[in-house]
C-alpha cells in the first residue's frame, strides 16, 4: 500500500510540514483504487495538519488512490494543482479553497469535465459543487458571543481577531458574532481586527488594541492560528491569570486542537469551538465516493448527527456538529457546552 502524490511547488523549498501534506500525511490509500485528488489548503496550523493526517486514513477505507497537493493558502497554487490532477486522470476532487470567489473559474472547468468536487470547510461564493462539508460557521460566532457575553455580564470590551473576510468562514463568524452582540449584549464594545488568518498580524493588532484599551476583558480568535501570540502577549502584560482574578481576560477560540484543550485544562484559556477535523476528512471522501457513484444528495437529517441544508439551487451543505468546549460543560444562554475531557472530541484522540 502506498500513496502516490504530487506537489505544484519546488520540493526543496518546502518545510517538513508541507512535505508531510504532499505525501498524504503518512497514511495509506488503496493502490489500484479509484484515483482522486485532494488539495490541502495549508499545513502551517495544527488544525489543518490534523486534517492532513486523517485524509489518507479514510481514503484507504473508501478504496481511493490519492493524488495530494498543498496550495499553501494561495488560490493560484490551487488552480495549478487542479490542472495537474486533471492531467493525472482523477475521478473527483476534494478541496478547501480559502478564497471562495477566486476559485469559481476552476470549479467551472471541473464541472465542464464532469469531475465532481467536494468542498471542505469553505463554500464557493458562486457555482456548484457536489457537497460542501463544513460546520455552521455562523454558529461559531454565535457560540463565542454567548460565551463572552455571559462571562462579562453584558458589559465591557472585547477584541475579535477575524480571519480573512475574502473567505465565507471569516465573514460568517464575524457577522454572527457582531449580530449576536448587538442583539443580546449591547453593553459590550467589539473591536474587530482583520488578520487574514495570519498569526503575526493578529498579535500586532491585539497589542495595539490592548495598549489603547487596557480594560479589554475578552478575546475571540476565529481560529487557533492566533493562539500562541495571544497567550504570549497576555502573559507579557500579566493578564494571563486565573478566571477568578479581576485581571483575567476571557479567551474563546475556534478549532478544538489538542493544544487548546490543554490550555483550557490549565486555565490559560476559557473555551473553544471544536471543528471536526476528522469528520471533515471522513465525510468529504464519503461524499466524493457517492458523487462518483452517481448518487444524488438530498437535504435533511443525516445518519451521523448533522443536517444537510440546501444553500442555493444545486448546492448542498452538510453542517457537521461543532460543540462549544469549556472546563465545566456549562450552558451560556441557549448555548450548551461539552467538558474539555469529553472523549468524543477529536482533539482528545490518541490516534
Amino acid at each position: 500500500m502506498k500513496i502516490r502524490s504530487l506537489c505544484a511547488v519546488v520540493a526543496g523549498a518546502l518545510t517538513a510540514a508541507v512535505l508531510a501534506g504532499c505525501s498524504g500525511g503518512g497514511g495509506t490509500s488503496a493502490a489500484g483504487g479509484t484515483v482522486v485528488g485532494v488539495d490541502y489548503p495549508r499545513s502551517d496550523t495544527d488544525f489543518w495538519n490534523a486534517y492532513i493526517k486523517y485524509v489518507p486514513q479514510f481514503a484507504g477505507q473508501d478504496g481511493f488512490e490519492l493524488k495530494t497537493t498543498n496550495s499553501q493558502n494561495d488560490v493560484a497554487n490551487l488552480t495549478a494543482n487542479v490542472q495537474t490532477m486533471i492531467s493525472q486522470g482523477v475521478k473527483g476532487v476534494v478541496m478547501a479553497p480559502q478564497d471562495t470567489a477566486a476559485i469559481i473559474p476552476t470549479l467551472q472547468q471541473l464541472a465542464g469535465k464532469k469531475i465532481p468536487v467536494v468542498s471542505v470547510d469553505t463554500r464557493p461564493d458562486q457555482g456548484n459543487v457536489y457537497m460542501v462539508v463544513r460546520a455552521d460557521n455562523r454558529a461559531y460566532g454565535e457560540k463565542a458571543c454567548r460565551f463572552l457575553g455571559t462571562k462579562l455580564g453584558g458589559q465591557g470590551k472585547v477584541v475579535m481577531l477575524q480571519g480573512d473576510l475574502a473567505s465565507i468562514n471569516g465573514r460568517d463568524r464575524t457577522e454572527a458574532f457582531n449580530d449576536c452582540m448587538k442583539q443580546n449584549f449591547p453593553g459590550i464594545t467589539v473591536f474587530g481586527e482583520a488578520t487574514n488568518w495570519d498569526a503575526g498580524t493578529a498579535a500586532q493588532k491585539l497589542q495595539t488594541r490592548l495598549t489603547a484599551n487596557p480594560d479589554i476583558k475578552g478575546v475571540y480568535m476565529q481560529s487557533s492560528f492566533a493562539l500562541s501570540g495571544t497567550l504570549q502577549l497576555l502573559k507579557q502584560r500579566n493578564l494571563l491569570v486565573p478566571a477568578a482574578d479581576p485581571k483575567h481576560v476571557f479567551i474563546v477560540s475556534n478549532d478544538g486542537i489538542p493544544e487548546e484543550l490543554e490550555k483550557i485544562r490549565a486555565g490559560e484559556m476559557d473555551a473553544t469551538v471544536s471543528q471536526p477535523a476528522d469528520l471533515f476528512a471522513k465525510y468529504a471522501l464519503q461524499y466524493l465516493k457517492d458523487a462518483i457513484a452517481g448518487k444524488t444528495p438530498v437535504p435533511g437529517k443525516t445518519d451521523h448527527g448533522s443536517t444537510i441544508v440546501q444553500i442555493r439551487d444545486g448546492l448542498m451543505e452538510d453542517q457537521l456538529a461543532a460543540p462549544l468546549v469549556t472546563a465545566d460543560g456549562a450552558a451560556f444562554g441557549p448555548v450548551s457546552s461539552v467538558k474539555v475531557d469529553d472523549q468524543s472530541l477529536w482533539g482528545n484522540s490518541k490516534s
